[in-house]
């Protein structure tokens, strides 16, 4: 076999036992915050059909979907008139041809196929979590991975805005507790978008507005005012927009500069969307939000095509980073299974970078979960089977047990144990008279004591270190 480079695909990372224990912790803590909001865990394929999820996310995204070839001779179908189709740009015709399955892009989508395949079982409002990775042919950088988890939770079933203000205190609960004291979660409107569309007379249409209002943070204010030049805006009502774009006001003030921005562009507020904001701020005070850690932001859009209300990202709260966190309401994301009428909205963690900046800003804290709690070792050949039985009988009684199986030098010994930040050590060594002493040591103190193989047990048990990790 030939000698091959060993190296990565772009977009991918190996994971560390350090970076994998860090995830997992965070995977535990927010499946406890699902589970206290009510959330039940849902489970689904790496691989779905192509026609599940193209359409699904805008023609944009649609781009960026992994597709996997179909298996066998799938080339023979194809004709000399598909060859042509795709070298003229009709690709999306050619693919069809020799692709029939993705990776999942994101597990929203899957979970409306699920609920949609599933409904006669299901117990509506229907609320799930789910913690799995998802796939994207996008570009590598800083924060941005072609392979990444989502963690998402959906309720769908209901309109009630209660809805709304939940997942709003849950991002916020999370977040707080893992040290993003200033992270804020931003909520704009997808209706409201539609009405600024219209206020601003763009004849292109809302679809185009988003789209440019979407790249508003990357690109800044010059390629959008450029566009609604374009459109034939005038600089007064563009004047007017931006005021309203970049004023930072406290929520319950958005509804009167909604109305100033209405009344300058000669158009009419709906009364529908003043009242959704209201109410949604009113149930926000009730689950005892602060209103630092919120406002609305009418600049955010959000790329995919399924919402159709209350959309959020949140900031982090640290200079450099992008989102840490997104979702929104959709009214109708089950219908091209043929489901009709089941509004649901969901939220997602972006835990790639929460993990990323966690360990970048030394936010864990504490040093890394122990590979085990207690190292046994031995310097002579004569004491393995005792230490084997022993290393069983504390696995037995629930204590993680590691055995080193390197060279039997302590100082090599304790370098093992400090690297994987096991607490004590257990070195087996035959005594004067020939039986085997057990010399115990806790490596954050000078404390050492010997026993014999059968006392370890009880050493443990009563060690305050062991009763109180």
């Amino acid at each position: 076999m030939a000698n091959i480079k060993a190296q990565l695909a772009r977009g991918v990372r190996d994971f560390n036992p350090e970076f994998v224990n860090r995830r997992k912790w965070l995977f535990s803590l927010l499946e406890e915050a699902f589970r206290k909001y009510g959330f039940l865990p849902l489970e689904t394929p790496a691989i779905e059909l192509n026609q599940t999820l193209q359409g699904a996310y805008g023609e944009e995204s649609d781009r960026l979907i992994f597709r996997i070839l179909n298996s066998g001779q799938y080339l023979e179908s194809i004709t000399d008139s598909d060859w042509v189709a795709a070298k003229n740009g009709q690709i999306n015709r050619f693919t069809r041809l020799v692709t029939e399955k993705a990776l999942r892009y994101d597990l929203t989508v899957p979970f409306a196929r699920y609920v949609s395949m599933n409904r006669g079982s299901l117990i509506f409002p229907f609320k799930r979590f789910q913690m799995q990775p998802v796939w994207r042919a996008d570009r590598p950088q800083r924060g941005r991975y072609r392979e990444f988890y989502q963690c998402d939770a959906d309720l769908i079933g209901s309109d009630c805005l209660s809805s709304e203000a939940q997942m709003v205190a849950l991002y916020v609960e999370v977040l707080v507790q893992l040290g993003f004291k200033g992270a804020c979660v931003r909520i704009s409107h997808r209706k409201l978008l539609h009405f600024m569309a219209e206020a601003l007379g763009l004849s292109a249409g809302a679809r185009s507005f988003m789209v440019q209002l979407d790249k508003l943070d990357k690109t800044g204010k010059e390629p959008m005012s450029a566009y609604l030049d374009e459109q034939g805006v005038s600089h007064e009502l563009q004047a007017a927009w931006w005021a309203l774009l970049e004023s930072n006001l406290h929520p319950s003030e958005l509804a009167e500069q909604l109305h100033d921005f209405a009344r300058q562009a000669h158009v009419a507020l709906p009364t529908s969307i003043v009242k959704e904001l209201e109410t949604l701020i009113q149930y926000i005070t009730a689950l005892g939000v602060p209103t630092t850690n919120y406002r609305f932001d009418l600049s955010l859009a959000r790329g995919l095509d399924y919402y159709t209300g209350f959309i959020f990202e949140v900031d982090s709260g640290i200079t450099g980073m992008g989102s840490i966190g997104g979702g929104g309401r959709y009214e109708n994301l089950t219908a091209a299974f043929g489901v009709e009428g089941l509004s649901g909205v969901g939220i997602s963690f972006g835990v790639e970078r929460i993990l990323d900046l966690m360990i970048e800003k030394d936010m864990f804290g504490d040093a890394p979960t122990p590979a085990a709690y207690i190292l046994l070792a031995t310097t002579s050949s004569g004491c393995m089977e005792q230490m084997l039985t022993c290393a069983q009988n504390l696995r037995t009684h629930g204590i993680h047990t590691d055995i080193f199986a390197g060279d039997p030098k302590p100082k090599k010994i304790f370098h093992y144990a400090e690297t994987r930040n096991i607490p004590v050590v257990a070195i087996f060594k035959e005594g004067p008279s020939g039986d085997t002493l057990v010399h115990l040591k806790r490596r954050t103190d000078s404390e050492q004591i010997s026993v014999q193989p059968l006392e370890v047990l009880a050493w443990l048990q009563a060690d305050k270190t062991w009763n109180s990790r």
